[in-house]
C-alpha cells in the first residue's frame, strides 16, 4: 500500500504538532523541570510512543512519512526500512507496509547470544536501507543503528525521524558529517506555535520554554542540569 497523497511541509508539521497536543503527548513544566537521560534538565517533555495508540492519528502520521520521503528523499531510493531498537520498530513495520518493502529492526548492541545478531530480519549486502525513529534529539542512538547496519554491509544515506528536537547544531553537524540526510515532520518550534495559537500555557511558561529552545544547554545548567552535551 503506497500512498502518494502530498501535502505542503509546513501543514503536516502543524497537524502532527496538534495531534500531539490532542493525545496529550506533550508536556511543559517549567517550574519543575524534567531530567534527560543526558542529565539535562528540560522543561518540555514528548511522548511520541502514544502516537501508536491512536490509529487516526497513527494513520495520518505514516500518511505524512511517505509523502515527506516521496517528496525529498525520491520513489525508489530505498531497498529496505530499519527500526531502531524499541520505539522505531513499530514504525517501521507500519512505513515498510506503506512502501510495500522489507523490514528489518536493529538492536541498540549484539544480543550478546544464539547468533549475536544485531540485526534482525533480512537483508542482502548493499541494500539502501532508510533507518527511523519515532524522534532524534541529536542523532546518536539514531547513528547507533545507522553504523550498524553499515557494518553488516548496508548502505545508508537518509534517516527518518517523525518528530526532530532541531535545537541542537551538533545534531545538523552529526548527520553531515556522517553522510545522512535526515527527513523529519515536525519541530519543538512547531509544537510551541500551536501552545500559543491555543493558549494553552501562561505566557510566563511559554516564554520559559521558547528560552529553552533558543539556548537549551544553557538554560539546563541555570535549572541544575548539565551545560554540555557528553
Amino acid at each position: 500500500m503506497t500512498l502518494t497523497s502530498f501535502s505542503d511541509p509546513a501543514v503536516m508539521a502543524n497537524l502532527l504538532a496538534k495531534m500531539l497536543w490532542e493525545i496529550k503527548a506533550v508536556h511543559f513544566n517549567a517550574t519543575e523541570p524534567y531530567k534527560l537521560a543526558s542529565g539535562m534538565r528540560s522543561p518540555v517533555y514528548i511522548d511520541c510512543r502514544k502516537l501508536l495508540s491512536y490509529p487516526r492519528v497513527r494513520s495520518s502520521v505514516m500518511d505524512f512519512a511517505v509523502a515527506t520521503l516521496l517528496s525529498n528523499a525520491g520513489f525508489e531510493q530505498f531497498d529496505c526500512i530499519a527500526g531502531g531498537e524499541t520505539a522505531g520498530i513499530p514504525f517501521a513495520a507500519l512505513l515498510a507496509d506503506r512502501l510495500n518493502l522489507p523490514m528489518i529492526y536493529v538492536r541498540k548492541k549484539p544480543k550478546g547470544h544464539g547468533k549475536n545478531a544485531q540485526i534482525e530480519g533480512h537483508m542482502p549486502e548493499g541494500a539502501r536501507v532508510l533507518v527511523i525513529e519515532d524522534l532524534t534529539t541529536a542523532g546518536g542512538s539514531m547513528f547507533t543503528f545507522i553504523d550498524a547496519v553499515r557494518a553488516a554491509g548496508g548502505v545508508i544515506d537518509h534517516g527518518m525521524a517523525l518528530f526532530f528536537y532541531d535545537i541542537f547544531p551538533e545534531a545538523h553537524e552529526r548527520f553531515n558529517k556522517g553522510g545522512v540526510k535526515l527527513h523529519h515532520i515536525a519541530t519543538w518550534r512547531n509544537v510551541l506555535s500551536v501552545a500559543k495559537q491555543q493558549k494553552l500555557f501562561d505566557d510566563k511558561t511559554l516564554s520559559e520554554v521558547e528560552s529553552f529552545l533558543d539556548a537549551p544547554l544553557e538554560w539546563s545548567g541555570r535549572n541544575g542540569g548539565v551545560s554540555e552535551l557528553v
